[in-house]
C-alpha cells in the first residue's frame, strides 16, 4: 500500500463520522435540517457558499446530475451554508468526544493539522473551499477539520484522475462495481441517483472503449485503467505526506491508528467511499 493511501485509510474513518455516527444526525435535525442526503449536501457543499446545483455537480463528480438538482438550491431554503457547516462540525464533535473521548485526541489533531496546512490548493475547488473556513480550537473539532480537508484534497485530485482516464461520473462507478464483482451496485447506483438506463447506458460506453466484455466483466484493459486512476489518484495526494517528512508522518500514523480502529466498525461495509469496514 503506498503511503497516500494508507495515511488515506486513517484519516477517512475519521471524516467519515459526520456521515455514519448516530451523533450527527440529531445535530441537523436541531438546525431543521431532515434527511440523510439533505445533510449530506448541504453540509459537504456548505463551504462553496449558496450554490447552485451547477458547481456541485462538478466538486461531487459521480452523482447524477439529477440527484444533485432535487437538492440544490432547495436545501438553501432550509438551512444557511453558515449553520450547516456549523452543525456538521458540532456533529462530528460530538461523535468523536463520545466514541474516542478516552483516546489521545490531542496528538492526533496536532500531528494531522500539521499534514493538513501542507495541502496544494490550485485546482482542489472542495479542499480550498474547507481550507477558507477557520480551524476550530478544541482537539476533536481540529482532528475532524484536518481529516476533512486532506479527505477533500484527496477527492479532488481523484476526480483530476478520472477526468484524465475519460470516465464521467456514472462510468466511474460501473467500473468499480465490476471490480468488485457486481456486489457494489444495488448500492452505489442508488447512493449516488443514477437510473437503471443511466447506468446501462455507461457500462455501454466502457464496453465500446473495451474496459468491459460483454458479460459485464472488466477487461485487463479496463482493469489497467482503473489501476492507473488509483495510483495518479495517490500520486496526487503524497504532497502533504512529502512536506511533512518521513518520522512526522510515521508519529501522525500511529497517533491515528487507535482512533480509525475505534471508528472503522461505524462504517457500512457497502459504503460508496471504498473504505474497509471492520464492523
Amino acid at each position: 500500500m503506498s503511503l497516500p493511501r494508507r495515511m488515506w485509510s486513517l484519516f477517512e474513518p475519521v471524516h467519515a463520522v459526520t456521515y455514519f455516527s448516530p451523533q450527527a444526525g440529531p445535530i441537523f435535525e436541531a438546525a431543521g435540517l431532515r434527511g440523510f442526503w439533505r445533510r449530506y449536501f448541504a453540509g459537504r457543499a456548505a463551504p462553496l457558499g449558496p450554490v447552485t446545483a451547477g458547481p456541485v455537480v462538478a466538486a461531487f463528480f459521480g452523482f447524477s446530475p439529477a440527484m444533485v438538482g432535487r437538492a440544490f438550491p432547495d436545501v438553501w431554503t432550509r438551512i444557511t451554508p453558515q449553520a450547516a457547516t456549523e452543525a456538521r462540525l458540532a456533529g462530528a464533535r460530538a461523535a468523536l468526544a463520545e466514541t474516542c473521548g478516552d483516546l489521545d485526541l490531542a496528538e492526533a489533531a496536532d500531528r494531522l493539522e500539521a499534514a493538513a496546512r501542507e495541502i496544494d490548493l490550485p485546482g482542489r475547488t472542495l479542499a480550498a473551499a474547507y481550507a477558507d473556513l477557520p480551524w476550530p480550537g478544541d482537539a476533536p473539532g481540529r482532528l475532524w477539520h484536518a481529516a476533512t480537508l486532506l479527505r477533500e484534497h484527496r477527492g479532488d485530485g481523484h476526480v483530476a484522475s478520472l477526468l484524465i482516464a475519460g470516465f464521467d461520473g456514472c462510468e466511474s462507478l460501473v467500473l468499480r462495481d465490476a471490480l468488485e464483482g457486481g456486489r457494489l451496485r444495488a448500492s452505489m447506483q442508488a447512493a449516488r441517483g443514477w437510473t437503471d438506463e443511466e447506468w446501462q447506458a455507461g457500462a455501454e460506453r466502457l464496453r465500446t472503449r473495451g474496459w468491459l466484455g460483454s458479460d459485464g466483466s472488466v477487461t485487463v484493459t479496463g482493469s489497467r485503467t482503473y489501476a492507473e486512476v488509483e495510483a495518479q489518484t495517490d500520486r496526487l495526494a503524497q504532497a502533504p505526506w512529502q512536506r511533512t517528512g518521513a518520522p512526522a508522518t510515521e508519529l501522525c500514523a500511529a497517533a491515528l491508528q487507535p482512533i480509525a480502529d475505534r471508528l472503522l466498525p461505524l462504517i457500512p461495509a457497502d459504503n460508496p467511499g471504498a473504505l474497509p469496514s471492520r464492523a
